[in-house]
């Protein structure tokens, strides 16, 4: 089991996603396509940025922005970012 999956563990998409963080549909329909990014550890996870500032949800590394799901992915993004920074 890696990280990740433990960080998954028992949470699914119908049950709100990353520790039922995910942005509320309505919210993702109504947010600025600018606004709304993917986390990148939780892949598939749709984050609206200001909402994930707001709640201090991101990380800045070597100069650009990366905003997280929920907050247990911050610490796994701070323990190896270039995994997730490379990721295409």
């Amino acid at each position: 089991m890696t990280a990740h999956d433990h960080h998954n563990h028992g949470h699914s998409a119908a049950s709100g996603g990353c520790s039922g963080h995910t942005p509320k549909a309505d919210d993702l329909a109504t947010a600025n396509s600018d606004d709304v990014t993917e986390c990148l550890v939780m892949a598939g996870t749709p984050v609206i940025k200001s909402q994930a500032e707001a709640a201090g949800l991101y990380r800045d590394y070597e100069g650009e922005r990366y905003w997280f799901c929920c907050a247990a992915c911050g610490p796994l993004f701070d323990a190896n970012p270039q995994q997730y920074v490379n990721v295409v």
